[in-house]
């Protein structure tokens, strides 16, 4: 029994061992075969081609990993390199404000140095340090006082045109009430002194930025652009100083005046450096002494 049983299993093993045999000798055979133009081992050549895509994989993987990487510090760099250029133009724009800022402080300065040869009054330059606009009336404060010889009335003033007067005073600053004010008035004439008839008063409309000028005779000749300067027979302004342009014309007639809007000339809403001047007007004769008959030698 244990005879056959040994058989048995011998022949039921048989083809077993036959496929082994076999493939150990392909295994052998390919191992030791060789590509005839090449005379590489056809097993190194197998390898190689099953590895290839492997290979192509990995490579391609590899190479876009590294791209990656260099357009995230590329990335990095440009955007270093904006910050950069956006604070050189920040310090570029913030230069080429404050140089404008200058020219034009520059530009207010010399009409303010012009006054004096306009008018022949001494004047003092001040800055505006504190602005007070409502419906009722406009005035600005500016950083000089009594302790710099201003006194009330005194015209305040810019290389443009006028801008008001000194209604208030410490001895550092005064409170200026300017020409747009409902209260505020001064003698005005359309066009040069000496030149025209059309002689009246302006005054201040409140918030709207205009001026009237009332009185003029409707037989005067008032356009549209016609300039307004001060008479000085207010006793506050010198004469010859420019109040404004004439923008709006409502004529009158021989027994009406006419109704006259005026811009005025000074940019009252952008004041910053105003000239107060130390203008005294000249004493107006008494009254007995402009009367007729009066015998001038009793006391």
């Amino acid at each position: 029994m244990a005879a056959i049983r040994t058989q048995r299993e011998i022949r039921q093993r048989a083809p077993i061992w036959l496929a082994i045999l076999l493939l150990t000798n392909i295994v052998i055979m390919a191992v030791d075969a060789r590509d005839s133009s090449t005379k590489q081992r056809l097993i190194r050549v197998w390898v190689q081609a099953l590895a290839s895509p492997v290979q192509s994989i990995s490579s391609g993987a590899s190479g876009a990993g590294t791209n990656f990487v260099r357009e995230i510090v590329s990335f990095r760099r440009t955007a270093k390199e904006n910050e950069r250029l956006k604070e050189e133009l920040a310090a570029t724009q913030l230069q080429v404000r404050n140089a404008q800022q200058a020219t034009d402080e520059n530009e207010r300065l010399k009409g303010l140095l012009g006054l004096k040869e306009q008018t022949g009054c001494e004047r003092i330059a001040a800055r505006v340090i504190a602005r007070d606009s409502s419906a009722w009336f406009n005035t600005i404060t500016i950083n000089r006082g009594s302790s710099s010889g201003l006194a009330l009335n005194m015209p305040v003033v810019t290389g443009s045109g006028i801008v008001g007067r000194v209604i208030a005073l410490s001895p550092w600053t005064a409170q200026v009430m300017m020409i747009t004010d409902e209260k505020a008035a001064a003698g005005a004439i359309v066009g040069q002194i000496g030149g025209s008839g059309a002689l009246g008063s302006v005054r201040g409309l409140g918030n709207n930025g205009l001026i009237e000028m009332r009185y003029v005779s409707g037989l005067e000749k008032v356009e549209v652009g016609n300039y307004i300067l001060t008479t000085g027979q207010d006793g506050i302004y010198p004469p010859g100083l420019t109040v404004g342009e004439v923008v709006q014309v409502k004529a009158g007639t021989a027994t009406q005046s006419h109704e006259i809007l005026i811009r005025p000339s000074a940019k009252l809403d952008q004041l910053e450096e105003v000239a107060v001047l130390l203008y005294h007007p000249p004493a107006r004769p008494a009254a007995e002494q402009t009367l007729p008959n009066v015998d001038k030698t009793k006391k």
